[in-house]
């Protein structure tokens, strides 16, 4: 789905590199292996981020370019909680998250007219997000307003990444997801679910895959030569739309 042909070699390895850690760290969660979990997360974004890096040729589109931006500045956010303690390692990456989503933003803005932005299924992101706000703040204290800011951020991403398809907009579901037990879990008491941090890293890994996929498939869909193009529909909606170069 993402490529006409099989991908280079390199490309292959580096995904089969981020699948085996992506189990490896979802093991280490159910098994509260923190040693093996920390490491295993520092390594997660990098090597979906060579993925992509390698499925793709330079000069890579601005598509591209910011959704390694965005993976990046995901990496600093899950390295964040060890290089900080208590307060200040949560404050620090919720801050790297925030500056991640801006750039999924970015990357996405231009397919916005393709996207649920447009049409009335937006309501329930919009549910989603004002839910979200109203659980976290009784315990939100100060924080209430960059939680209301982050929360903003993300429910846009996941909006905009819908004009990239449907694979792409299950991985922006699945982030808003992923980030939302993850505020649950800081701002709520009564949110205490079996194997949170697996829950949470699960809907992450995904969403960060999916959103992956989309990007590469629409990047793939638009360069394209003409006479080469798949039938409207192919690869979603946002595939036919500007990619914004």
């Amino acid at each position: 789905m993402i490529l006409d042909r099989p991908p280079r070699r390199s490309a292959t390895l580096t995904a089969a590199g981020f699948a085996t850690v992506a189990v490896v760290h979802l093991g280490a969660q159910l098994a509260d292996a923190g040693a093996v979990s920390r490491v295993s997360q520092w390594l997660l974004m990098p090597l979906l981020a060579a993925t992509m890096a390698l499925a793709t040729t330079a000069p890579r589109s601005r598509l591209v370019r910011t959704t390694l931006l965005a993976l990046a500045f995901s990496w600093l956010g899950d390295t964040a909680p060890s290089l900080f303690d208590g307060d200040a390692a949560f404050l620090v990456m919720i801050a790297f998250f925030l500056l991640a989503q801006l750039a999924y933003v970015v990357a996405f803005l231009p397919y916005a007219a393709a996207s649920v932005a447009t049409r009335p299924a937006v309501v329930m992101y919009l549910a989603a997000v004002a839910g979200l706000v109203v659980a976290c703040a009784p315990g939100a204290g100060v924080l209430l307003v960059p939680a209301l800011i982050y929360g903003l951020c993300l429910g846009t991403t996941a909006v905009l990444s819908t004009g990239l398809g449907r694979v792409a907009g299950t991985g922006g579901a699945l982030f808003l997801l992923s980030d939302a037990m993850i505020a649950l879990g800081a701002f709520a008491e009564w949110f205490t679910p079996p194997a949170e941090g697996f829950w949470v890293m699960l809907t992450y890994i995904a969403g960060q895959t999916l959103l992956v996929w989309g990007v590469l498939a629409t990047d793939k869909a638009e360069s394209a030569p003409e006479r080469l193009r798949p039938p409207d529909g192919e690869f979603g909606a946002g595939a036919t739309t500007s990619s914004g170069r």
